[in-house]
């Protein structure tokens, strides 16, 4: 019974204790505050009210009203210093130009195809053919001629003067056989020039001839 009581007092103690200390605290920290808040209102105020100063406009100057322009002055011309250059031109030396001969290039003598007309008596006096006779055989003649112009003239843009002294000497023989004059003088020159001749402009000037005689022959003959 007793120990019992010892225990309460003992407990009471010590809430006394715990509830005093927890009263000073709180009484202490009030006291704290109302000493900081003295304090701020005590405490003058470091930086007073700011002034707004208005700063005068100054009066802007009135612009003079200029009655007259006045002339700007004119700059004073700088006289400019001739600077002579003496150019020192070379004389050109006279170039003496020799006059060389002109060497004088002989024309070429083309063939003057100056034929009298086709005559093709021999074949009726050596064989003894009627005219008739001796003229059908100058129409296969022609015909000869017609199929070996084209051959000629192909040979005549190749220059190929062996295959030319060929084909002339094959129709040459039927031509002279017949007659004389016309194509057969003609393709006798012919073939002669082309086993030694090549000059280009003159085996054309052949084949023009050997055109136009072979015209003329179908004109004699039609």
């Amino acid at each position: 019974m007793f120990g019992t009581v010892l225990l309460i007092i003992i407990v009471l103690g010590i809430g006394g204790v715990i509830y005093f200390e927890y009263k000073s605290a709180q009484k202490y920290k009030k006291e704290r505050e109302e000493k900081r808040k003295q304090r701020k209102e005590s405490a003058p105020s470091r930086v007073g009210p700011v002034k707004t100063v208005k700063k005068e406009e100054e009066p802007k100057p009135k612009a003079e009203s200029k009655s007259k322009s006045e002339p700007k002055p004119k700059p004073e011309p700088v006289e400019e210093k001739a600077v002579v250059t003496e150019e020192v031109t070379a004389k050109p030396e006279p170039v003496i130009v020799k006059e060389e001969a002109e060497e004088e290039v002989p024309e070429k003598e083309l063939p003057a195809c100056n034929y009298p007309p086709f005559d093709h008596s021999r074949t009726v006096e050596s064989l003894g053919l009627s005219d008739e006779d001796a003229k059908e055989f100058v129409g296969e003649l022609i015909s000869q001629l017609d199929s070996h112009l084209p051959l000629i003239a192909k040979e005549v843009e190749a220059g190929n003067f062996h295959a030319l002294e060929q084909l002339t000497h094959s129709v040459k023989g039927s031509a002279t056989n017949l007659g004389i004059g016309g194509v057969a003088d003609l393709l006798t020159d012919f073939n002669t020039y082309l086993k030694e001749g090549k000059d280009v402009d003159v085996v054309k000037s052949y084949y023009a001839c050997l055109e136009t005689y072979t015209q003329k022959l179908k004109e004699q003959y039609a």
